[in-house]
Order: structure tokens, then C-alpha cells, then sequence
């Protein structure tokens, strides 16, 4: 398996690059995400990488950090998802972002993304509500404020789910701090 490129940048084309890795040239697909943050041709590039080998082709697929990989990879596993498919949605919306929709199960957050109706969206949400909710809920709550990310990971050990405790969060005021916060979710969880 190819996990990682480092080589000259010779073509962008969206949403496949060109990369030059000491004489051999790589075609390597791309989310946009990581499309915007390429640098100039001719200059060096390092993308991690999936290889998908199938009957009629070899290809590459290519990200600008470990967790977008491994989002797509969480991606491609569910039954009606390809690779295009997982690309688009990475294109769309950033992998905390996708977390943080799993976690709350926001369909319309998913529906957004050219190509994905309401059924697929509900199925995604599903297939990745104990894989990638659980992975990346700390995650997109750690880009909150330190106190939110320590509640919300409270209540998720405590044993309620991602969306009971994203509920109980927006009870919580952003200035609280970390026990203080714990006690007016729960608080608020226990009115429900």
C-alpha cells in the first residue's frame, strides 16, 4: 500500500494532481479541502494516501492530514459509498464539521453536499454514528473552548449519547466552567 507521497507538484488539475517522486509521476485525486491548501507547481508537496486496487485500475487518493484520510476511509465502507462520493463529501465539509453532524445527526448539514439526497444522508448518519461520532465527537467539541469540550466529554463517559449531551451543551453558558457546566447539564438533562 502507498501511504505517503512527497514529490514535486508538475499538475493541478481539480480534483486530480500530478506528482513527480523521483522520476515517476503519481495521479492522485484529491479532496478540495486539501486542493486549496496545495502549494504552487514546481514546488514540494507530502499527502498521505489510500490506494483502492480494482479489477480495471489502480487509484490513488490523496489528503492533507491523517484524519481526513481516515474519515475517508470510515467513508468508503458504507455500502453505497465510493470513493467519489466520500471526495465529495470531504470537499464539502470538513471532517470536524462531518463529525460534529454525525454526533448531533444533522441530515441537513449532509444534504448540503452536491450529491447526497435525504436517504443517503440518514444512511451515512447511521453507518457512522458508533464509528465516527464516537471517534471525532472530542474532536469537534475540542475546537470549542476548552471548558465545552471537557463537559461534552463528561457527559459522553457519564454514558448519555452525543446527542443528548449536544443538547444539554447549548443549556450550558460558553463562561461556565468545567463543574460548573457539568451541573447545569445534568441539571437539564434531568428536566427532559
Amino acid at each position: 500500500m502507498i501511504g505517503r507521497l512527497s514529490g514535486i507538484l508538475l499538475e493541478k488539475n481539480p480534483p486530480q494532481l500530478l506528482v513527480d517522486c523521483n522520476g515517476i509521476g503519481y495521479e492522485v485525486n484529491v479532496p478540495m479541502s486539501t486542493f486549496y491548501n496545495l502549494p504552487g507547481l514546481g514546488e514540494k508537496v507530502v499527502l498521505l494516501t489510500h490506494l483502492t486496487v480494482r479489477e480495471d485500475a489502480h487509484l490513488l487518493y490523496g489528503f492533507g492530514n491523517a484524519e481526513e484520510r481516515d474519515v475517508f476511509r470510515q467513508l468508503i465502507k458504507i455500502t453505497g459509498v465510493g470513493a467519489r462520493t466520500a471526495l465529495a463529501i470531504l470537499s464539502g465539509m470538513s471532517a470536524a464539521d462531518l463529525a460534529q453532524a454525525v454526533t448531533l445527526q444533522e441530515a441537513g448539514r449532509l444534504t448540503r453536499v452536491p450529491g447526497i439526497g435525504k436517504k443517503t444522508a440518514e444512511r451515512l448518519l447511521l453507518e457512522l454514528k458508533g464509528k465516527l461520532g464516537a471517534d471525532l465527537g472530542a474532536v469537534a467539541g475540542g475546537t470549542q473552548h476548552g471548558a465545552t469540550g471537557d463537559i461534552l466529554n463528561a457527559l459522553l463517559a457519564l454514558g448519555y449519547s452525543d446527542k443528548e449531551a449536544a443538547l444539554a451543551l447549548k443549556q450550558v453558558p460558553a463562561d461556565a466552567t468545567v463543574s460548573d457546566g457539568i451541573k447545569l447539564a445534568l441539571k437539564s438533562l434531568s428536566r427532559a
